[in-house]
């Protein structure tokens, strides 16, 4: 008796940060196996800052991602700033948070209006996303150009900023220049609210999974820069203790380390579990809009993700304008920084979720070890096991229509390696 077998099976990853694969085997009417497989060779940034000056550590991690780069800078001046003992406050603080209000702004709009929101009306990618809805694109268009502003004005350019530093910012921007982006970002708020309601409308797959999620909760505030690590099954720790709860291993199949809670397995990073942990950290008229969306305290289905980061969106844009017209021009713009022998640990929340650094210092002041776990690495496990159901969820539908649902799923996670419009090559193979 023959077992019947069906594969979907992606060699290459199209217009990604990164080089991936996908893989879906059925036997018998059932998933045997899915691996979302990263090959890009291993670029080794943890040992290219070993022996480095620690204020050299912002602008090498920057280069990691060209999408979130902001979220590399906080978290590197964080980690060292923590090994001196160094507490920043005051507008310095204030413009770190604003510095990555204009992150979250470029990227999120990016990725739902750019590279999530075809899937779910069937179109292939944001080309023709703009020939059907041409005025969508235009306003996510303009709304990622104010984020992009944002940056520019305290970063010094829009892509790699160049003015962060260990301790503060070489230069502080001017009020003025700060208040001159203000019309543009009010503008982006009411947007931002409409893209709530746009993506609200946009048809969802029914599937809830019951994720770890993990993110970062501070006592006042939505998480950006700051805060404790905390999960849904109970983890509360400082970023110090990561190594404590969590760890990194190697899969065969993917060159990136996956990332584990001890003992237990799979958890999620990003927008769905901020959300989930910090819902109560909203203002009350945004927590009224989630909910008008149709989102409850808690999102667990993956798919609403596009919801979610709309809602971060339109919180980032807030807090921009609130720390815009609090902004005093702080003089100097950084305190120093001391660093000799000593370890630092630091997580900021890049828009695609938690994102931990570890420096250690020697007696020289030269960086002695890196480590450093981005939010892909973290979420590989969880998005495996979302694809899992996904395949299990459509095995009734044709290889195309499958091969779409996974992307679809894969995309819904924003993961560096997975952000493509469309895949190169498709191969089914039946037995």
């Amino acid at each position: 008796m023959t077992v019947e077998t069906r594969t979907i099976k992606v060699d290459m990853l199209a217009r990604v940060e990164g080089e991936g694969a996908l893989y879906v085997r059925f036997r018998g009417g059932h998933v045997e196996d899915v691996r979302l497989t990263i090959f890009e060779p291993p670029r080794f940034f943890e040992a290219l800052l070993r022996g480095r000056e620690p204020t050299e550590a912002p602008d090498i991690t920057a280069r990691i991602c060209g999408i979130c780069p902001v979220a590399y800078q906080m978290s590197a001046v964080h980690a060292l700033e923590h090994a001196a003992g160094v507490a920043i406050d005051g507008q310095i603080r204030a413009l770190r948070r604003l510095l990555y209000c204009g992150e979250w702004i470029e990227s999120h709009v990016l990725h739902i209006y750019m590279l999530h929101a075809p899937d779910f009306l069937g179109l292939p990618d944001a080309v023709e996303l703009a020939r059907t809805h041409g005025d969508v694109v235009r306003q996510g268009l303009r709304m990622k150009k104010a984020g992009n502003a944002l940056i520019e004005c305290i970063g010094g350019r829009a892509v790699h900023p160049v003015n962060t530093r260990v301790g503060g910012f070489y230069r502080a921007p001017s009020r003025a220049g700060l208040r001159a982006l203000v019309p543009e970002l009010e503008w982006g708020r009411d947007a931002a609210l409409a893209t709530i309601k746009f993506v609200a409308t946009l048809p969802m797959p029914d599937i809830e999974q019951d994720y770890e999620f993990v993110s970062l909760r501070h006592p006042d505030e939505y998480p950006l820069n700051e805060g404790r690590i905390v999960s849904s099954r109970g983890i509360d720790i400082a970023p110090s203790e990561w190594s404590d709860v969590f760890e990194e291993f190697q899969v065969r199949h993917s060159n990136a380390l996956h990332a584990r809670v001890k003992q237990r397995g799979a958890y999620l990073t990003g927008p769905l579990a901020r959300y989930s942990l910090n819902f109560d950290r909203l203002p009350a008229h945004i927590q009224q809009a989630a909910q008008d969306a149709g989102l409850g305290p808690t999102c667990r289905n993956p798919f609403k993700s596009i919801i979610v980061r709309a809602v971060e969106t339109l919180y980032a844009f807030e807090e921009a304008l609130r720390i815009i017209a609090q902004y005093q021009e702080p003089a100097p713009s950084f305190v120093p920084v001391p660093l000799r022998s000593a370890v630092g640990h630091a997580a900021t929340e890049a828009p695609r979720g938690l994102l931990y650094h570890r420096y250690a210092v020697d007696d020289a002041g030269l960086l002695s070890e890196a480590q450093i776990v981005p939010p892909t690495s973290q979420n590989q496990g969880s998005i495996e096991r979302d694809l899992w159901t996904v395949a299990s969820d459509g095995i009734g539908l044709t290889d195309d229509a499958l091969r779409a649902r996974c992307e679809q799923s894969i995309r819904n996670h924003d993961p560096c390696i997975s952000c493509a419009t469309h895949f190169l090559d498709l191969r089914v193979e039946r037995a």
